[in-house]
């Protein structure tokens, strides 16, 4: 991608500066034997200039030969052998770039990247590139774990999420999972697919993991250990199903905690004794007065 970049920044700069679209591609580049290969070819657009043909050509013996040719009418592919196996980019302007899949020996040579516009008074112009297809057996690279998400290695309990292992070399690759042990035992496997899935992830799940690649040639490759870890931030509340028989436990059941619950019970019991204060006060009062005004009858 990064190169796809470049390019298409140097393209635009040499429109900008000449007037006229300019083809860009990297002279010679490598692919994997049994894999896939991504040939750069950009250029920047212009307005006016009206893109009309795109051809791709690959060098036979001393000519070369149409494989791909993109107009007006569709997308053709010109010879069989390459039927099923390429496709041209044409999501981005200016980007006519080939995927070519399941690279063979003999797909090594010279490719040619094609392209005809309408100019803004009515003719046509062709630019082409010349790009130099490298297959090589390729030994397997070290492998290099990821995850799919925004997480990173530290990650809620309950979430469903993948560790990817990636690696680079002539296809098939096997990759093959393990799991740290603890007192220096042998890891454990885990998994034999390039991507581990927990689904969803649990607390035992945490640990140091690590992968390993083998391709068509070449050694076996072991990726770097990462630290997976498993936090319970969303770990679900556990709610009781028995029915609070006291007061204490029912206020439990709601998240009291105990010093609250204390708190509460003594307040209650100082509002009783209160109340029962007043009420005999007033009682008393009462006796009294009655008793003031019997008293004063009898005087008199």
């Amino acid at each position: 991608m990064g190169i796809l970049l470049d390019l298409l920044l140097l393209s635009h700069l040499t429109v900008i500066a000449c007037g006229q679209p300019i083809l860009e591609a990297p002279e010679n580049l490598t692919g994997p034997w049994k894999g896939d290969v991504y040939i750069p070819c950009t250029y920047g657009p212009l307005e006016g200039y009206t893109q009309v043909m795109v051809r791709w050509l690959v060098q036979h013996d001393s000519e070369p030969v149409t494989i791909f040719q993109h107009d007006s009418s569709g997308e053709h592919i010109q010879q069989a052998k390459y039927r099923g196996r390429l496709h041209m980019s044409q999501e981005i302007p200016g980007v006519v770039s080939l995927h070519l899949n399941t690279l063979e020996m003999d797909d090594r040579s010279l490719y040619t990247c094609e392209v005809t516009w309408q100019t803004p008074d009515g003719n046509q112009v062709m630019r082409d590139k010349i790009i130099e297809l490298r297959v090589q057996k390729l030994p397997v690279s070290k492998p290099t774990v990821t995850t799919g998400s925004g997480y990173g290695f530290t990650v809620p309990q309950g979430m469903r999420i993948s560790l990817q292992c990636q690696a680079w070399g002539s296809p098939p690759i096997s990759y093959v999972w393990y799991k740290e042990q603890a007192n220096d035992q042998e890891p454990i496997k885990v998994g034999a697919t390039s991507a581990l899935l927990f689904k969803p992830v649990v607390m035992a799940d945490s640990g140091s993991y690590f992968c390993t690649a083998k391709g068509r040639v070449g050694a076996e490759q072991r990726s770097n250990i990462v630290k997976f870890v498993v936090k319970d931030s969303l770990k679900p509340l556990d709610i009781k199903n028995e029915a609070p028989t006291t007061t204490q436990s029912t206020l439990e059941g709601r998240g009291l905690p105990m010093f609250a619950i204390i708190l509460i019970t003594s307040l209650c019991f100082i509002v009783v004794v209160t109340m029962a204060y007043v009420i005999l006060r007033r009682k008393t009062s009462q006796q009294e007065n009655v008793y003031e005004v019997n008293r004063a009858m009898f005087q008199h």
